[in-house]
């Protein structure tokens, strides 16, 4: 075995963040991120466009991202810096506006499933608590993880992974009602092999391509992962198992949950439902009161939302503090606060483009706009990130060869082409099923452009490596 005194590691002297994340907090912070609330909101959705079989939906979906995560482990045990993709596009291809694209395409997403996330929040939050305005309970939803993300990144880790166990909790109650489902002998197998052809799509390939493109949502925030990788102990050791085994046990709990949704309660219903999951414990099948059960599920709901959006809370500033390190945003995002030694720039940026986003969200839709903002936010995220994910895995293949050494994990590469096929499939559909997602994907990333112009006009070159640094303390 190579002496690990000599193997050369690019990149990891330079850094001097805060090395604080284990290996077994990272696999909870992938696992969390990707068992967020994607599965509590937008399976209805899926289940309408595929039919009772939607599970295959899930289980393709997962096995794409699944792929793409390993492309993200083996550029991360390359390149264990903060930035994640906007890094590698920049190393493979060294051209500054399409990594300065590729960041702001990054932050758009992110940004745009924070909001989202926070308006299904409100939502949630509206069945316990009816009187506030949905606007303020998702400004204050924002403003509190914003708060949090400032006190550390251990802090927000930590909590991300109490929080998991809370979601895992409320998804086992339904794979348990599903169960005693099963053995009351009231389960109807057949449904699971149902592909609905009667719908908007015609065909059973076409059916379950629009499940995946529905339920992709659910499937992302793996590559929030690679965006800690500066801040984590031993990312060579820590990454692959973390990341890709984090993605595939939240694989394996969608295809059990949906498959347990399908057995318990109608499709149509659930197709119906703004809040699925929540017809299974409303089905009253547990010896327990049905109030208290849709009270408690909800309460479930509500931090699986959270344990979500705070995970792209953090990514947002390190992304923008990665990137002024390599001189493509303005220097400012890599300003660190003197005691906390949080990214607080880059943090209260992205807090207040969220902010406006569900502002302007809201104003829409209360003008007689007619979209879902919800859904139509989790669109823009997708498209964003599928192309991402497939410039990711270019990326991947085009630095085979450099900057490696004995540790690097290295991806298996007809499996690499195959999610490169994958993800361009998706994001062809899903920009063919919603063209007006477009639209907002240039908004957003027009947010970008005045960074772009500040960096190219008034940015000083070569000052990325000054700039204050994330510090132990």
């Amino acid at each position: 075995m190579a002496d690990t005194a000599t193997i050369h590691r690019p990149d990891e002297e330079d850094s001097e963040l805060k090395r604080s994340i284990t290996g077994r907090l990272l696999f909870f912070y992938t696992l969390g991120d990707v068992l967020g609330s994607g599965i509590y909101v937008l399976i209805g959705l899926v289940a309408a466009a595929v039919g009772g079989a939607f599970w295959i939906a899930f289980a393709l979906g997962v096995t794409v991202a699944a792929i793409t995560g390993a492309a993200y482990a083996e550029l991360v045990t390359k390149y264990p810096r903060a930035a994640g993709a906007s890094l590698y596009v920049n190393k493979a291809f060294g051209n500054r506006p399409l990594t300065f694209l590729i960041t702001v395409s990054f932050l758009a997403a992110s940004m745009a499933a924070s909001g989202s996330l926070a308006t299904g929040f409100a939502s949630y939050f509206s069945e316990l608590w009816a009187a506030p305005p949905a606007l303020l309970v998702s400004l204050v939803f924002i403003a509190i993880l914003v708060i949090v993300n400032f006190i550390g990144i251990t802090e927000s880790v930590v909590i991300n992974m109490l929080m998991t166990f809370v979601e895992v909790a409320g998804l086992l109650i339904v794979l348990v009602i599903g169960i005693v489902h099963i053995s009351r002998g009231d389960a109807d197998f057949g449904v699971l092999t149902h592909i609905d052809t009667s719908g908007d799509y015609g065909s059973p390939a076409l059916a379950v391509l629009a499940g995946i493109a529905f339920s992709f949502f659910a499937m992302t925030g793996f590559e929030n992962t690679a965006n800690v990788a500066e801040e984590t102990i031993e990312p060579y050791k820590a990454f692959p198992r973390s990341l890709v085994g984090g993605m595939v046990v939240a694989g394996l709990v969608y295809v059990l949950v949906s498959m347990a949704a399908a057995l318990t309660v109608p499709t149509d219903t659930l197709a119906e439902s703004d809040a699925a999951l929540l017809e299974v414990v409303k089905a009253g099948i547990l010896p327990f009161s049905t109030e208290l059960m849709s009270t408690l599920f909800s309460i479930i709901a509500l931090v699986a939302i959270t344990n979500t959006t705070l995970v792209t809370i953090v990514t947002q500033p390190r992304i923008l503090y990665g990137m002024a390190r390599e001189d493509v945003v303005p220097g400012v995002f890599a300003k660190i606060h003197p005691t906390r030694r949080s990214p607080w720039v880059g943090l209260l940026f992205s807090g207040i483009v969220v902010g406006l986003l569900l502002a302007i969200g809201t104003a829409v839709t209360a003008s007689g706009g007619g979209i879902d903002l919800v859904g139509r936010l989790a669109t823009v995220t997708v498209v964003l990130l599928l192309a991402i994910y497939a410039l990711v895995i270019v990326s991947c293949l085009k630095l085979r060869g450099q900057d490696e050494h004995d540790e690097i994990f290295r991806a298996n590469t007809p499996l690499l082409m195959l999610g490169l096929l994958g993800n361009l499939a998706i994001l062809g559909f899903t920009v063919y099923d919603d063209p007006s997602s477009l639209v907002w994907c240039a908004g957003l990333l027009g947010v970008g452009v005045v960074l772009f112009l500040a960096e190219h006009f008034f940015g000083s070159r070569g000052t990325g490596d000054r700039t204050p640094e994330m510090k132990e303390v």
